[in-house]
């Protein structure tokens, strides 16, 4: 655990304020959910994320998504990609995601793009490989996005077509009921 330096005091209805540069630094934004730890006299928050309890779910979803369509496949949760399958996985499985993919989550509106008709192709991970074409459907359970689901191509020209979008909607829908 890492020290900041930084003492804030309990209010009268039991509330503490998270620093702005902390909240910035964790990702963490108004409405976000946060886990409460308690180990003997030291208090925890952790970001909750509800998709990252099914991270063997996710790793196997990737994987038949990757198969069923050809594609890298990921799957993100608000903060990072939890699991990927296919050509380029290292690339950014574990990373953190971009600011334009947490656009597009708190959006909740579906993204495809391909540079081969002219559109704008959306880093993923904050550090990560270029694609030619990709599709992005945001994971909505109960009205919060809980993440997205992610097909992406490196190969010169891809155009994703509309049987891949379906799938990828099928599989955020799948995810999503798990939580309904």
């Amino acid at each position: 655990m890492k020290a900041t330096g930084i003492v804030r005091r309990i209010d009268e209805l039991g509330r503490v304020v998270i620093p702005k540069e902390i909240r910035r630094t964790l990702r963490i934004r108004e409405g976000d959910p946060l886990e409460l730890f308690t180990d003997r006299d030291e208090l925890m928050l952790k970001k909750y994320s509800p998709i990252a309890s099914l991270d063997r779910f996710a790793d196997g979803t990737a994987k038949s998504l990757n198969e069923q369509s050809g594609y890298l496949a990921a799957i993100c949760d608000c903060d990072a990609v939890l699991a990927a399958a296919g050509a380029g996985k290292k690339a950014i499985a574990g990373k953190t995601v971009s600011d334009k993919m947490s656009e597009i989550m708190t959006s909740r509106r579906s993204y495809l793009a391909s540079k081969a008709e002219g559109g704008e192709v959306l880093p993923v991970a904050e550090e990560g490989e270029s694609y030619t074409a990709q599709i992005v459907v945001p994971i909505v359970a109960g009205g919060d996005c809980l993440g997205a689901v992610v097909l992406l191509s490196s190969d010169e020209g891809a155009v994703m077509e509309s049987a891949s979008f379906k799938l990828a909607r099928l599989t955020a829908d799948i995810i999503a009921n798990q939580f309904e």
